[in-house]
């Protein structure tokens, strides 16, 4: 099943904070410890994003307006299988 929408992360104002990763029902988000952002932070991504409903919590609960929602399918999403 495809999912439901997507989540765009601002790296600019995401400060790791993590408030939009312990709130996501779905435990969508990650920090990626893999990179730094130009401020110095490991930033917030969609570390599942098959998973996500497009509820919109860590849009709302993110202190630095960093996360956008979208609802559908994510564009160039390709579903396994299909085809």
């Amino acid at each position: 099943m495809p999912p439901k929408g997507w989540v765009e992360i601002n790296e600019l104002y995401c400060k790791a904070c993590e408030t939009c990763i312990t709130d996501c029902p779905q435990k969508v988000l990650a920090l990626d410890m893999s990179r730094l952002s130009i401020k110095g932070y490991h930033p917030a991504y969609m570390a599942h994003p098959e998973k996500c409903i497009a509820c919109g919590i860590c849009s709302t609960v993110c202190p630095d307006a960093a996360i956008t929602v979208y609802r559908g399918t994510p564009p160039g999403y390709e579903e396994k299988g299909a085809g």
